[in-house]
């Protein structure tokens, strides 16, 4: 028996879990030959159903979800008209929800699960050929050969920490930039927009276990791992065993974490503070600052208590924190979502990051739409469209106001002066926004020089007192002094003064020197130091004069 996966993904920089994590329950099962084809969503369809249809399985595998839908569904029509006695057989997020519809629409799927399958595909694997028992796996929905539809509910592995690691299988890819580490299922949280939102009961993996795992990854060279874990720090106790875990795999290893910032204990803080730099990165679930938002999309944890744990977590040095909010929420108003970006660009968030609601299968919002007044797309990614609060438009600007998040303020380079400006300025996102999309820049590729450019070229026109800001945050990034906004620098012959504040660095007389003027007083400005012998084209010393 031939089982193969098509492992669709974005990327090649993504990679999922679910065919290692199927793979290492049956891989000493030698009655099963396994096999897969990688690709991405961006290729050409044709070439992938050729390389499916010359391996010839007898079972064709996959996991759906919100970015692959579309694209999956193109590739396994075709093999299966090539290969109509191959089963097809689906699973992941997409199916989460009520599937019968899908199921009489597609009728080249044979069958889908719901839930977490390593323990429920080796059972339906076992009786793949007799139909007549697939009402005995949990999960599994399929129309019989009458076309009635049967639904076996909901799959879950009760026995977590006694499944084999994906780690173990040689399925598991280590060529990312990334791992991933599921160190627990469930989550104790009821967000109604989640997938996860109310599944209980929650399980998790021991100290130990994870430790071995963690080894594992080690062993591979692996720098990053992202740690799947939607309820880190609600239990204190365990969140601090986990820190101090990951800490002796400091500084080979950066943690990336799910934190809720609602439900830090004084004692998780210190621990917090006590980390090495470069050891986590967080992102801080905040959805929303407003209490009736976050009241009818159930989720756990006082407003309160998130924006002083929001605060605090943005207010380390040793960590990058980063925020994220999400437009089409029910009540949640476009004119918060700019309150809301105000106040945390004021708590210096490393990221603000600005999403738009999608009404995924099986989640408590979707069920409730129509009761909430909200408006989604049918197909896939199920983007809110409308709501009693946000109209069309508005969510089109979020969209547009997203993009200007990501292309200037979590752009490490433009991000200092763009927090400024926001701040001093609370018309600033309005009128930038409005600019970008007057010039038709919004929606258009940008590099990072090109973003410098028209952040400068924007300043120089609204906001005359921060073009030397823009300039130096242009020199600084290592872009061009021959362009637009390195128009003021001196770069001849500069030599330095007697006297001058050392910002960054330590001066050396074979730096290549370079002064930007702060007005027509030339004797005041800042010298910059470029190191003329390497290739780095940002500067290594910064002083003032």
């Amino acid at each position: 028996m031939k089982i193969l996966w098509i492992d669709l993904n974005c990327s090649y920089a993504h990679s999922s879990l679910a065919l290692p994590a199927l793979h290492a329950q049956m891989a000493s099962d030698t009655s099963v030959e396994w096999d897969i084809v990688s690709a991405t969503i961006n290729e050409n369809v044709g070439m992938i159903v050729d390389e499916i249809y010359r391996r010839r399985p007898d079972i064709l595998a996959a996991t759906a979800w919100l970015f692959n839908h579309e694209q999956l569904m193109h590739i396994t029509s075709r093999v299966k008209a090539l290969l109509p006695d191959a089963c097809l057989i689906l699973g992941g997020p997409e199916f989460l929800g009520d599937n019968e519809e899908f199921l009489r629409k597609n009728p080249f799927v044979d069958c889908v699960f719901r839930g977490e399958g390593e323990e429920a595909f080796p059972q339906w694997l076992a009786c793949r050929k007799q139909p007549e028992k697939w009402n005995t796996i949990p999960g599994l929905c399929y129309l019989t050969a009458e076309k009635e539809y049967k639904d076996n509910g909901l799959a879950r592995v009760l026995n977590f920490s006694g499944l084999v690691p994906p780690e173990e299988s040689r399925f598991f890819n280590w060529s990312k930039p990334f791992v991933q580490l599921e160190t627990t299922r469930g989550c104790f949280n009821t967000c109604a927009f989640c997938v996860s939102g109310g599944e209980k009961p929650v399980r998790t993996l021991s100290i130990e276990s994870i430790r071995h795992r963690l080894q594992i990854i080690h062993s591979h060279g692996i720098k990053n791992v992202r740690v799947l874990d939607r309820t880190f720090n609600y239990n204190p106790r365990r969140a601090k065993e986990l820190l101090r875990l990951f800490l002796e795999f400091s500084p080979d290893i950066c943690f990336h974490l799910e934190i809720h910032p609602a439900l830090l204990s004084e004692e998780l803080k210190k621990e917090l503070r006590q980390l090495p730099a470069g050891l986590l990165h967080l992102e801080a679930g905040i959805q929303s600052l407003r209490e009736p938002v976050l009241e009818k999309s159930r989720r756990i944890g006082k407003l309160s208590d998130a924006l002083e744990g929001l605060k605090f977590l943005c207010s380390l040095s040793n960590m990058e924190t980063h925020a994220d909010l999400i437009a089409g929420l029910p009540l949640y108003r476009l004119d918060e979502i700019f309150e809301d970006i105000y106040t945390l660009a004021g708590y210096r968030a490393g990221e603000i990051q600005l999403e738009s609601l999608k009404l995924l299968p099986g989640t408590e919002m979707r069920h409730r739409a129509d009761e909430l007044g909200i408006r989604y797309s049918p197909l896939p990614p199920y983007e809110v469209l409308q709501t009693g609060e946000i109209s069309v438009g508005e969510l089109q600007t979020a969209r547009r106001l997203s993009r200007l998040l990501d292309a200037f303020y979590n752009t490490p380079a433009w991000q200092e002066l763009t927090r400024e400006l926001i701040l001093n300025d609370r018309r600033f996102l309005y009128r930038f926004l409005a600019y970008l999309t007057e010039a038709n820049l919004i929606d258009q590729p940008m590099s990072l020089e090109r973003r410098g450019l028209v952040l400068y070229e924007y300043c120089k026109q609204y906001y005359p007192d921060y073009r030397t800001q823009a300039s130096i945050a242009w020199i600084e990034a290592g872009m061009s002094l021959k362009k637009l906004p390195a128009e003021h620098v001196k770069t001849k012959r500069q030599i330095p003064p007697e006297h001058w504040e050392v910002i960054y660095g330590n001066y050396k007389p074979e730096l290549r020197l370079c002064f930007l003027p702060v007005s027509t007083d030339t004797e005041h400005g800042y010298w910059f130091g470029f190191e003329s012998e390497i290739q780095k084209i940002a500067p290594v010393f910064k002083a003032r004069t």
